[in-house]
């Protein structure tokens, strides 16, 4: 405990640029999580809807897609990726994206990261998605069709908006956990904020005047990734107690046996 807390360990976060370096390195991983986190709830959802679709030859491949593709660990994805992309696709990737982006995003390699984050959490919020959806009474879809709306027009302003207020909370888990899971493309060679780490804890005096330890180092790395996602979690919370308020019925205070009465009467006398 006594390294861990010790001044002279923490000497290298305010030396030279090392926490702006850290901080460069952090600035990657969001814009990585934010492009995949498009990507995963986009197709996610589009593999939700067909994964109920009535029609098996769509049915069951989607569900074949999902179950393959959830259940392949990340990290396997990556260098899978890495490996078996065609060099074409590196190069389209590398010419076409914006030159906004940090000089990491805009190599050819970033692709393979960017690819297994989406296959393997579009395929975790497909199913999230679609427990939402069908934990819906029956009933919702059938005043729906009852007033003449197609399927599309019911899936579209009835059943969606009520499914996907239900998954808020485990949608933005897995977007958490999506986040988290950024850190794996260093394995490619990402200039990320987990290699930017290893710079600084393994290359001695880096940009500061003071070595860098690697715990100390980590736990600075951790703390990022704990503030982001707080932010995270407590916009979902904010968004349920939002949706709650609004599609809140609040009920009328009863205190006497004569307001009990009236009550009842108003609820059984038809109007």
């Amino acid at each position: 405990m006594t390294y861990l807390f010790d001044p002279v360990n923490w000497e290298w976060l305010w030396s030279g640029n090392n926490l702006r370096f850290l901080l460069e390195g952090f600035a990657v991983n969001l814009q990585i999580a934010a492009v995949a986190m498009v990507l995963s709830l986009a197709f996610g959802l589009m593999l939700a809807l067909l994964r109920i679709s009535k029609v098996r030859l769509i049915s069951v491949p989607t569900g074949i897609w999902v179950d393959v593709f959830r259940n392949l660990p990340v990290i396997f994805l990556i260098l899978y990726l890495f490996l078996g992309l065609p060099e074409s696709w590196t190069n389209a990737y590398a010419d076409a994206v914006p030159g906004f982006f940090s000089e990491a995003l805009q190599s050819g390699f970033v692709l393979a990261g960017i690819l297994a984050l989406v296959l393997y959490n579009s395929a975790v919020l497909a199913e999230i998605m679609r427990s939402g959806i069908l934990s819906l009474e029956r009933g919702q879809s059938d005043a729906a069709y009852a007033l003449g709306l197609t399927y599309f027009q019911a899936m579209r302003r009835v059943i969606l908006p009520q499914g996907l207020r239900r998954m808020v909370p485990a949608t933005v888990s897995q977007l958490i956990t999506l986040n988290k899971d950024t850190t794996l493309v260093s394995i490619i060679a990402i200039q990320e904020v987990v290699r930017h780490g290893r710079i600084l804890s393994t290359s001695g005096v880096f940009f500061g005047e003071v070595q860098a330890p690697v715990l100390q180092v980590f736990i600075v790395i951790g703390l990022m990734f704990i503030a982001v996602n707080l932010v995270l979690s407590r916009l979902s919370r904010r968004l349920e107690i939002r949706e709650r308020k609004r599609t809140a019925i609040k009920a009328g205070r009863v205190t006497g046996v004569e307001d009990q009465v009236a009550a009842e009467t108003d609820l059984v006398t038809p109007r």
